[in-house]
């Protein structure tokens, strides 16, 4: 069975943070719109309700809002010559499952990307010269500026009730804040969150080596904010439950606290749930999107839904998936360096250090997702590359996001797995420990990327897309420079014993333990056709009603988390939808 619904103005593939903002703008403009959204349907009630969110091994451990391999997942290899496996059980990224998408299950940290980030490779041959940049390395300038976002940046941390401590504003810097940051035109819209022993702790022995800490900004509300669409944050409790949860308490920002019940109140806009886009539908010139069509799994039958703009709004990987398996855009060839559809699949590069203190108490469980106190002083604006030897930059945290009772309890190295010796460190060292993370960025290369899996198919037939990724020398010479700083630091801090935890030199991608969720690129922008699947208002080139939302956009990952420079970018582009696309409907310029 098949059938064909009424022609829309607009349908938008994905009802997370970009769907939603998308939809709520294009809403307000009396344009007739239509979103269709894979998983299931959730709110804030009944979804979050106390005490059935906080169930840390339905949730924390078994993934209950994530996305199920069985159903959706990508083959992933290392290497050209590697035969790629499908990801069968989920570790090392987490794609959100249903309504609301990964922001619901977020730690809510929302960050700026430095302005250089931008136009990193300019930047990088203007100040260290080309020979600086690795031959298999392909990095890209964005096409739009930190200054061009900011309005945008503003925009979404007022609409997300973020809280923080700004660290320049309009050319002033700001005592306590990030000095580093790039310029904004004001505050955060709320105070910073309350901060934990060990972050202060941290935060002062930084200071004295000359360090300049700051609250890490937090979509954890810190007082009470109604934002420009009506919709109420609570003041966040501290209850530790942040990441991989829904928030019982309307305080951590997300589609549901933030958007979705203001936009289901147009009566332009709807929504349907458990409906999988399987591909654009395109003209017969290929010019042009002439709709989509998806997979109603209720009614267990192909639809076709007419429309005049696609917003591919879906997870960063899906919506490049989508793209290839439409035709939009040519597919990469890592061989030949043509294509740009799945070029420039970034990552993000972790490490830490854990220490243990026998006679501080941190009290863990009293925590928020995004508390901390941290430092920029090692970004990417911060790093003289020609004398380290490599590209990139991270900014450092200390402080709990948890102290729950599965995942948040760290012990010492070489404890027991289980049984006496297991339960006599849990309880010397819960509320004991704590630990100082980097969080880097990771540069594009010519062999990683997204494409189409030759061999293995989903439920509906298609070709599984396939990633080929694995960690560079560039990368690991950053993460290796971090440890060292952070090291230094940790020593000062005086604990009782620490333990780290780097990737070092031969190491490989391992799918197996968590990450970040923080997959990029594929769908890039950029300037130039020949070199970006999309333009600087994340507009595909060769079907100019057919707009690419989310960190597919990405030329190469950030230091940062993705979510603030995600949210900036879907204003800026759906600005330009109702100013200058809906006027006169063409490539934008």
């Amino acid at each position: 069975m098949a059938r064909t619904d009424t022609k829309r103005d607009v349908v938008i593939v994905g009802l997370g943070w970009t769907g939603a903002i998308a939809g709520i703008e294009l809403a307000k403009e009396g344009l007739d719109i239509l979103a269709l959204e894979r998983g299931p349907d959730r709110s804030t009630v009944p979804d979050f309700k106390y005490p059935d969110v906080i169930d840390e091994l339905r949730f924390g451990i078994r993934y209950g809002y994530m996305q199920r391999p069985k159903k959706s997942t990508l083959t992933i290899r290392r290497s050209l010559d590697e035969e790629a496996m499908p990801y069968r059980r989920l570790g090392s990224f987490l794609p959100g499952d249903g309504v609301g998408g990964a922001g619901i299950h977020w730690n809510g940290q929302t960050w700026r990307p430095q302005a250089q980030e931008y136009r990193l490779r300019t930047y990088v041959e203007e100040t260290f010269g080309a020979d600086a940049i690795p031959e298999d390395m392909t990095i890209q300038d964005w096409g739009v500026t930190a200054e061009e976002l900011e309005p945008y940046y503003d925009r979404f941390e007022y609409m997300a009730g973020i809280s923080g401590q700004a660290g320049v504003v309009n050319g002033e810097t700001i005592e306590g804040g990030n000095p580093f940051e790039p310029n904004r035109s004001r505050d955060y819209p709320l105070p910073p969150l309350a901060q934990q022993p060990d972050s202060l702790h941290f935060a002062d022995v930084a200071r004295q080596m000359g360090y300049h800490p700051f609250p890490r900004p937090a979509a954890n509300a810190s007082a009470p904010h109604v934002n420009e669409y009506g919709m109420q944050l609570g003041p966040c409790n501290y209850c530790g439950f942040c990441a991989r949860y829904g928030c019982l308490n309307y305080s951590k920002s997300s589609p549901q606290t933030c958007v979705l019940d203001a936009l289901k109140r147009y009566e332009n806009f709807n929504y349907r749930v458990n409906s999988e886009v399987l591909r654009v539908n395109l003209a017969e010139d290929g010019q042009t999107a002439t709709g989509v069509t998806y997979w109603d799994a209720e009614a267990e039958e192909e639809v076709t839904q007419p429309a005049d703009i696609v917003i591919l709004a879906a997870y960063s990987i899906h919506n490049v998936h989508l793209m290839l398996l439409s035709g939009i855009g040519e597919p990469y060839n890592p061989q030949t360096g043509t294509g740009t559809t799945g070029k420039n699949y970034s990552y993000q590069m972790n490490g830490g250090t854990t220490m243990f203190f026998n006679d501080r108490q941190f009290n863990p469980f009293v925590a928020a997702g995004s508390s901390g106190m941290s430092i920029n002083d090692f970004g990417m604006e911060q790093i003289d590359y020609a004398a380290e030897g490599f590209i990139g930059g991270s900014y450092m945290t200390c402080g709990h996001s948890n102290g729950q009772p599965i995942r948040g309890i760290a012990v010492p190295e070489g404890t027991p797995n289980w049984g006496a010796g297991w339960k006599q460190a849990v309880g010397e060292h819960y509320g004991h420990s704590t630990s100082l993370g980097s969080h880097g960025s990771n540069m594009s290369y010519r062999d990683c990327y997204l494409d189409l899996d030759p061999t293995y198919t989903d439920p509906h037939g298609r070709p599984l897309l396939r990633l080929t990724f694995d960690w560079k020398d560039n990368d690991i010479r950053m993460t290796q420079f971090m440890r060292q700083r952070i090291e230094e630091i940790v020593e000062a801090m005086e604990p009782d014993s620490w333990q780290s935890s780097y990737k070092e030199d031969g190491a490989t991608y391992d799918v197996r333990p968590y990450q970040t969720t923080h997959n990029v690129g594929g769908a890039i922008m950029g300037e130039n056709p020949q070199t970006s699947s999309i333009n600087r208002f994340q507009q595909a080139w060769g079907q100019h009603n057919v707009f690419v939302l989310g960190a597919s956009s990405f030329p190469q990952n950030i230091q940062y988390n993705p979510t603030g420079a995600v949210g900036a970018l879907a204003y800026w582009t759906t600005d330009a939808i109702v100013n200058q696309y809906l006027p006169n409907p063409g490539p934008l310029v």
